[in-house]
């Protein structure tokens, strides 16, 4: 005899009949000791045995690589309450009527999509591509479920596009948990202020009243959605996007300076000045000496850049110090005063952004909390989107982002 061992099949009410070895598969018949069955019309549990259905065939979890499939031949039985006294086949716990699938299996081809993509776990698995999708269809939900928070302190919302280079955005939402794990909360079809405002109402009542800070960008169609259904809710700009905004406008006036010194300046004097782009737009801390000499230089041909650049680096200190909403609104205001001494016009349209959302920007200083929670994620699913070729349909892109966030904690060894 071979050296035998011995393996749990971990399916629980089922007697082992026989078992084959056929070439890279083992066949497993196994026969149901679950003495009953839940009548389909009356819903009672019924003992009286009437017969066998047709044998199903399952495939189950691996042994060395060998493929594993599960035989069974489902009892029916007959229910003696209801009239005419209907038969029902018996359905155990461990697959889903119409899977070809264990549960057990179907959880481990959910564990591999983590991170990977549908044809790739059908071509490993040699199972089909409809198959892979059956299973995320039966173990991932399409949308949240709310019972699964205690509270919600402080979301996100932010847009991707589907396809790149056209305008069908949908609208993240997201948790950021108090140990700073994320969780998806809604994948929304458009950025409509009623698309977003319909979703903030079908968030239990309680769930809802808990909500403290939304973090977003400056978007009214997601500001206004949150004031008028999460009325108690602190909006708050990301900082990240200011700093963008304000960036590029100091951005610009350099690469309207540059063309006018390459018109003045000589070659060789010119020659100096490039390759200053990425040390300007750098943080000033950040540089290092070379780049600050070349940053420098720059600055000495320039003046009126040398203010945007001094005026850049002392809003972006005021958002580093420590203030409180009222000193952080202040600091802002005097900022927006020195821009308009300074004869300065590149900022124009960066001080009309702040005149309309100074309240919801200067919020950020209530906790310092920002979107980055949220950019993250979105640099996920380009991740997914490029690993998947693209993702149309909103509710499977909500399934795989999941999967990909919650997954492991969820179908892991």
């Amino acid at each position: 005899m071979p050296p035998m061992i011995e393996f749990p099949l971990d399916l629980p009410e089922v007697r082992v009949l026989k078992t084959e070895l056929k070439k890279r598969e083992i066949v497993i018949t196994v026969e149901s000791t679950r003495p009953y069955a839940i009548c389909s019309r009356c819903g009672e549990k019924t003992f009286d045995f009437h017969s066998y259905d047709d044998p199903i065939r399952l495939r189950h979890l691996p042994i060395l690589e060998q493929r594993v499939f599960i035989e069974l031949r489902p009892k029916r039985y007959r229910c003696p309450t209801c009239d005419d006294h209907p038969t029902t086949t018996q359905q155990c716990d461990w697959y889903e009527p119409r899977s070809p699938h264990t549960k057990a299996f179907e959880q481990s081809l959910l564990r591999q999509l983590i991170n990977s993509t549908v044809s790739d776990v059908a071509r490993k698995q040699g199972v089909s591509y409809d198959a892979v999708l059956g299973a995320i269809k039966r173990g991932v939900a399409r949308s949240v479920n709310w019972g699964e928070f205690t509270s919600l302190k402080v979301i996100g919302m932010d847009e991707i596009a589907l396809r790149k280079g056209h305008r069908d955005f949908v609208v993240i939402v997201t948790l950021r948990r108090g140990d700073g794990d994320i969780a998806l909360l809604g994948v929304l079809p458009d950025r409509k202020k009623e698309t977003v405002a319909a979703f903030l109402c079908s968030i239990p009542p309680e769930l809802r009243a808990s909500i403290e800070r939304v973090c977003t960008d400056m978007y009214e169609g997601y500001t206004n959605a949150v004031k008028e259904q999460i009325a108690q809710a602190r909006v708050v700009i990301d900082r990240f996007h200011v700093a963008k905004a304000y960036r590029e406008c100091a951005d610009k006036l350099r690469k309207s300076e540059l063309r006018e010194l390459k018109q003045e300046l000589e070659d060789d004097e010119y020659k100096l000045l490039k390759g200053t782009m990425w040390p300007f737009r750098r943080n000033a801390a950040d540089l290092e000496p070379e780049q600050e000499q070349a940053v420098s230089l720059l600055l000495e041909c320039a003046p009126d850049l040398r203010k945007a650049y001094d005026l850049r680096e002392e809003l972006s200190a005021i958002f580093d110090a420590e203030h409180t909403k009222e000193s952080g609104t202040r600091a802002i205001t005097d900022w927006v005063e020195s821009v308009k001494q300074s004869g300065l016009k590149c900022f124009d349209s960066f001080l009309t952004t702040l005149d309309h959302w100074l309240d919801e920007i200067s919020n950020y200083f209530l906790d310092r909390q920002t979107s980055g929670f949220q950019e993250g994620l979105n640099n996920k699913i380009k991740v997914l989107k490029r690993r998947c070729y693209g993702i149309t349909n909103v509710s499977h892109l909500f399934q795989r982002i999941w999967l990909d966030l919650d997954g492991f904690k969820l179908f892991g060894i």
